[in-house]
């Protein structure tokens, strides 16, 4: 095996690890987005679950739901820009995990052309070397 083929073949072992460490970190940062919505989700199922119905109630007992609801709200709206700040995260790990999968199939055409290569690059240096020792055995005989 040439010099040259076993080189793309280490580069291409390279590339097959930044792809796969770039789909771990975009399903990491997926994994962070889906936890991020649902804990936004339970803090928006808590503040409507403080409403308040029909029916007498101490003033005490509202004030505490209201300041409840009203740190809810800041829990949620805080929680709003870290979503946001996720999905531009996942989009970007997306973008690179596409950009190594790339790379990856191109170092693996790379490996396949070096090695079609070398095989051509043999078989020539084979037939003619058989030339060779053919085209000598006949000026021996002469």
């Amino acid at each position: 095996m040439s010099a040259i083929v076993k080189r793309r073949e280490r580069i291409a072992r390279v590339r097959r690890v930044e792809h796969v460490m770039a789909a771990g970190a975009a399903a990491a940062a997926e994994s962070q987005l889906e936890s991020l919505e649902n804990s936004a989700a339970r803090v928006l199922d808590l503040r409507l679950s403080l409403t308040t119905g029909m029916g007498s109630m101490l003033s005490e007992s509202l004030a505490a739901r209201g300041e409840l609801a009203h740190r809810l709200d800041i829990a949620r709206f805080g929680l709003a820009d870290a979503i946001a700040g996720a999905r531009a995260v996942v989009a970007t790990k997306a973008a690179e995990r596409v950009e190594a999968r790339i790379r990856q199939e191109s170092a693996d055409r790379l490996v396949t052309r070096a090695e079609s290569d070398a095989d051509a690059l043999a078989e020539r240096r084979a037939a003619a070397h058989v030339r060779s020792r053919t085209s000598r055995g006949f000026e021996g005989d002469a």
